[in-house]
């Protein structure tokens, strides 16, 4: 088994100049994975409509959730092994063919195989740029990068339902895949010229076989409960009461797989570190809220407040807004005064309050108030989002940097794709049962209602006005209450991280922030990463260890 002390252990910082040529180029990776989802979701009616699949539309979206999930934690691990240069082109690559296929589609098993092909490359794009930042700058300098990478999403959850209505409307839905093409050309090249990390010995490498089957298989079960339930199925359906059994059994498998792993894909002794459990959850809570909120908010607009697809997009420009202000400053902020615990923590109290205030819409809220609203939002997810990543990798030397990251974003996805779907089903309960309470009795068998399986804003907008009034107020009241029951998770969230350690920024790329000051549970770790068999040394001791540079 390979000393990561020795596979691993960059020597100095690159020029400045690089540096941020490389972080152009990550930027180009994120924007393939963050925007093409953002796209995907506006041109995905269109697209199985033309292929005659709507039946199978759930597939196309469980397919992507599904691959790109269960291959978060197989980046990271990796990338620790491997290097991150090669193992981050050949997951563009990926995302480029599954491209190319779905732009060639001719019917929905097509489709479905290039969102499963996308997925594949792009549960790495974002683990693996975050990564890749952490082997070039010492974390004492990395807020001002982490920023950036996280004003990205903010930025494609406006550009990307723009581009794809406009792709739908104009010059046609293929283009949600062709516009991958360019980007993911260019994000190939710079990187095979410009990225030149430090080369990995692989010598005796055991890869975790045993544990990648068995969290693709639970992980497989709990997306598909998610996806399913309350949707295809019931959730007291044998089907999703088998899903969810499944998905503890073999959860439950994959933790004795690992603990008995000589090289784990998982490590638990990651959840022997206080600070990375504290994050993870807090990064959880975040997710849920997050994507239960946003998931739904363009729709609400169009629905509620009779806006159009584009118009309803530039609404949520305040959040995106306010998302980049915090998100960039929050960086800066922490590579100037290393401080930083306070940061996730006043982002939990402002996402908690937009939510509390997010309840309180009705009807006939005045849309500047609702933006005023979202533009919170968007500054409290800003303001915590990446420092919450960038404290789990300073708790870590490099060598275990890229799995602890990915398995920080694994289960932040876990949160967002339970959240998404108990949001989602919570809420169309509640629409069906208000409207079949409000809905005026004369309007039954005279053609006038709609079925709320097939409402959109369209369907809402023709609507005789005395229906059209009980649909939209119905859906205000269905949804507005949810975001109220979500503000809890952000208080538990806050108080898990009153707990958080604040330890210094490393200021080398040698070192974790713990390297001076929590010897016993740098041992605890060095330990307990010892008993899998990779003999992991002290950060300090790298300093020591000559490396070869891989320049191709």
């Amino acid at each position: 088994m390979p000393d990561p002390t020795l596979t691993h252990a960059p020597t100095g910082m690159l020029p400045r100049r690089q540096i941020n040529l490389i972080f152009v180029a990550l930027i180009v990776v994120m924007l393939l994975s963050s925007l093409d989802q953002m796209i995907f979701s506006t041109a995905l009616p269109t697209i199985v409509g033309e292929l005659n699949g709507v039946e199978h539309m759930l597939w196309v979206a469980t397919a992507y959730i599904l691959c790109a999930t269960v291959m978060m934690p197989v980046y990271g691990k990796l990338g620790d092994l491997y290097g991150r240069k090669a193992i981050t082109i050949g997951a563009v690559t990926a995302f480029l063919v599954g491209s190319i296929v779905g732009g060639l589609a001719q019917d929905m098993t097509w489709l479905i195989i290039a969102r499963g092909i996308q997925g594949l490359g792009g549960g790495g794009l974002m683990i693996l740029s975050q990564a890749i930042i952490a082997d070039i700058v010492p974390p004492k300098d990395r807020g001002k990068y982490m920023g950036p990478m996280g004003a990205v999403f903010g930025l494609s959850a406006v550009a990307g339902p723009l581009l794809g209505g406009w792709f739908t409307d104009s010059i046609g839905w293929r283009w949600a895949f062709w516009m991958n093409i360019p980007l993911a050309v260019i994000a190939i090249i710079a990187l095979s010229v410009l990225l030149h990390l430090p080369k990995h010995a692989t010598d005796r490498v055991r890869l975790d076989v045993l544990g990648t089957v068995l969290l693709a298989i639970w992980v497989s079960c709990l997306v598909l409960f998610a996806s399913w339930g309350g949707n295809t199925y019931d959730w007291d359906s044998p089907q999703i009461i088998g899903l969810i059994i499944a998905t503890i059994v073999f959860a439950g498998l994959f933790l004795w797989a690992e603990a008995k792993a000589a090289d784990p894909l998982l490590p638990l002794a990651l959840f022997r570190n206080r600070n990375f459990n504290l994050t993870t959850a807090a990064g959880l809570a975040v997710g849920i809220a997050m994507f239960g909120t946003l998931g739904y908010m363009p729709t609400y607009l169009q629905i509620v407040h009779d806006t159009g697809a584009t118009e309803s997009g530039l609404l949520l420009v305040p959040m995106v807004i306010g998302l980049m202000i915090t998100a960039i400053s929050s960086g800066q902020l922490a590579s100037r005064t290393s401080h930083y615990k306070w940061m996730p923590l006043a982002s939990m109290l402002l996402v908690a309050a937009s939510l509390v205030l997010l309840s309180t819409l009705h009807a006939d809220t005045p849309l500047f108030l609702l933006c005023s609203y979202l533009f919170l939002l968007g500054a409290g997810i800003g303001l915590g989002i990446q420092i919450l990543v960038l404290i789990v990798q300073n708790e870590f030397p490099i060598t275990q940097v890229g799995t602890a990251t990915g398995a920080n974003n694994f289960f932040r996805e876990i949160g967002a794709t339970l959240g998404s779907a108990i949001v989602g089903s919570v809420f169309t309960s509640r629409l069906t049962a208000l409207v079949t309470e409000r809905m005026p009795q004369t309007s039954a068998g005279d053609g006038s209602g709609a079925s709320l399986d097939s409402l959109t804003p369209t369907v809402v907008r023709d609507l005789p006005t005395p229906i059209r009034d009980v649909i939209v107020n119905a859906y205000n009241d269905a949804l507005t209450p949810i975001f109220m029951w979500l503000m809890p998770l952000l208080l538990i969230a806050f108080v898990l991280l009153l707990f958080v350690q604040e330890h210094p920024l490393a200021t080398s790329l040698d070192e974790s922030g713990k390297t001076g000051g929590a010897a016993p549970a740098d041992a605890e770790m060095t330990t307990a990463t010892r008993r899998q068999g990779t003999h992991a040394a002290s950060a300090a001791s790298t300093h020591d260890h000559a490396q070869a540079r891989d320049d191709g």
